[in-house]
């Protein structure tokens, strides 16, 4: 663990421009929005198209040579896929990809990396002030394809255990080769990133604040909101008559804490510059 605060550098394409004041770049920030994701959003350029390809995948960072580091270290992010999708077939080709897109000659396909939670409707006086209180984060990086089998089922492991905690050591294990050979894992080398984070009640304009027919009607206020894990439903031909520890205790802990972490958002409002309308 670092004894200082790391942060990503700011570039161009990762700074936060609008109300920079809620922007993050600490690595923990980022990395803990990224961890906390079920879903996320890898956008890259396909030649050829006038559009950039965007894909939900599941993901989640680590280190596979330090296995030990938390969110606060540096970390690759790790992305699971069929063995022949677009995105796998151009990361093999990824050095050309990159020299091609960029002219810096990094190795792999240049791609970005969405994540986002919304912890709350935040719901004002007028339309205009109405807003989300969320945690959004962007990874900038170079995505290559795993081929070490190690690092492999590292990944795996880690990605599996990321939908739920220590699901992987209670499935039959290991991958056998058939599934080894159609999944891929694109390692992402994170070169920049940038969180953005908005908490706290609704604000309003002073005008609006002060006008009591409008205080009078209006309702204004948080509506927290967050995930729910529902109670495990038994598959068709399950066996197991008794839901595991594991999975009971995971789904406890997750309901809890997703209902704390949007509670606490309304309560502690995030430190922006002053503006006439939040964003």
């Amino acid at each position: 663990m670092p004894s200082v605060e790391l942060e990503y550098p700011k570039q161009p394409y990762s700074k936060v421009n609008r109300y920079d004041s809620r922007a993050s770049y600490a690595l923990e920030t980022i990395h803990s929005i990224v961890n906390t994701c079920p879903i996320l959003h890898v956008s890259f350029t396909v030649p050829g198209s006038p559009f950039p390809a965007v894909l939900p995948l599941i993901g989640h960072m680590g280190s596979f040579t330090r296995p030990s580091a938390d969110t606060k270290d540096v970390l690759e992010l790790y992305l699971h896929g069929y063995v022949s999708s677009r995105i796998m077939n151009m990361s093999r080709n990824g050095n050309r990809s990159a020299e091609l897109s960029s002219g810096e000659g990094e190795e792999g396909l240049p791609i970005c990396v969405a994540a986002s939670h919304v912890d709350g409707l935040v719901l004002a006086l007028t339309p205009n002030a109405h807003s989300y209180n969320y945690r959004s984060a962007v990874l900038f990086g170079y995505a290559t394809v795993v081929t070490d089998v190690s690092e492999k089922l590292y990944a795996m492991e880690l990605i599996t255990d990321a939908v739920v905690r220590g699901r992987y050591r209670n499935t039959r294990v290991p991958p056998n080769a058939a599934e080894m050979q159609s999944t891929s894992v694109l390692r992402v080398r994170v070169v920049s990133g940038s969180a953005k984070l908005r908490s706290g009640p609704p604000s309003d304009d002073k005008v609006d604040r002060e006008n009591e027919q409008v205080l009078n009607r209006v309702w204004c206020g948080v509506v927290p909101m967050h995930y729910t894990l529902g109670q495990p439903v038994p598959g068709p031909y399950n066996r197991v008559a008794q839901i595991p520890n594991y999975l009971e205790e995971f789904r406890t802990d997750f309901n809890r804490d997703s209902e704390e972490i949007a509670l606490e958002a309304v309560t502690k409002p995030t430190k922006a510059a002053k503006a006439k309308h939040d964003d």
